[in-house]
């Protein structure tokens, strides 16, 4: 048994725990570096970031009765994403020469008619965040103000039409169904009509009362984390260097 196993090749290229660990003791120095640049770098990162707050602000669409909307809060996001907020940056680089230094996104809640803006952004643009929701705020009151207004137009027809009609029965004779039938659908237009509600804002801009992203120490702990991953790498990365360099050395020697 001992003679097979002394017959198997000796691989020169095995490396020992032992060697790793002397490897990484005769380069300790480049991972202290390293450890604490990046470790540094984190802490000042930490120190000299802004704190950012989350800002809300929250629109109920105009409706024409329970759970009916005189547009899908769906199709008002969309037009937000694809037009009103385009725009609003563009109007932002025109005045300011400068990119929008936050983003807005709109969700709806479900089983609601409500749409929420959310901008995570600092305290120094706190005032820029309230406009720019501002602003899409009313553009979407503007558009849904118009819808209500066709809305409205369209019932109201549709009850003088009845009224008419109404009045041209009553001069008839066994015409008492066709008026119950009548006045019936004229008190359903009107049930209509009086169910209709414009847009309302609920909350513009309403800053969180927690602060967002990731709190200081925990940018300082990854950077440790970090730090010491990237220590570990450059030390074994120099010895291999260094090996690499000593052998095309003694290659050139021969």
């Amino acid at each position: 048994m001992n003679s097979t196993l002394d017959q198997r090749p000796h691989c020169d290229d095995e490396i020992s725990l032992v060697d790793l660990a002397a490897t990484f003791i005769r380069r300790r120095r480049i991972f202290y570096v390293a450890f604490l640049v990046t470790t540094l770098g984190g802490l000042v990162y930490a120190l000299l970031a802004q704190e950012t707050y989350q800002y809300t602000s929250l629109l109920q669409v105009a409706e024409k009765g329970p759970s009916k909307y005189v547009e899908e809060p769906s199709t008002t996001i969309a037009t937000l994403e694809n037009r009103w907020l385009p725009e609003q940056e563009t109007i932002f680089r025109a005045e300011t020469d400068k990119k929008l230094p936050f983003k807005v996104t709109f969700s709806n809640p479900e089983n609601t008619g409500l749409i929420r803006f959310v901008s995570e952004a600092s305290v120094d643009n706190k005032s820029d965040v309230e406009q720019t929701h501002q602003n899409l705020i009313d553009s979407v009151k503007e558009r849904q103000g118009t819808l209500i207004e066709r809305e409205k137009r369209s019932l109201q027809g549709r009850i003088d039409s009845v009224e008419r009609a109404l009045e041209t029965l009553q001069g008839g004779e066994d015409t008492g169904a066709a008026i119950a039938e009548a006045f019936e659908r004229k008190v359903g237009l009107e049930s209509d009509l009086e169910a209709l509600k414009a847009a309302e804002v609920l909350v513009v801009s309403r800053q969180s009362a927690d602060k967002a992203g990731p709190a200081r120490a925990l940018i300082v702990v990854l950077a440790a984390i970090f730090g010491g991953m990237m220590g570990v790498f450059l030390a074994f990365f120099a010895q291999f260097a260094t090996l690499v360099k000593s052998q095309l050395t003694e290659e050139t020697a021969e």
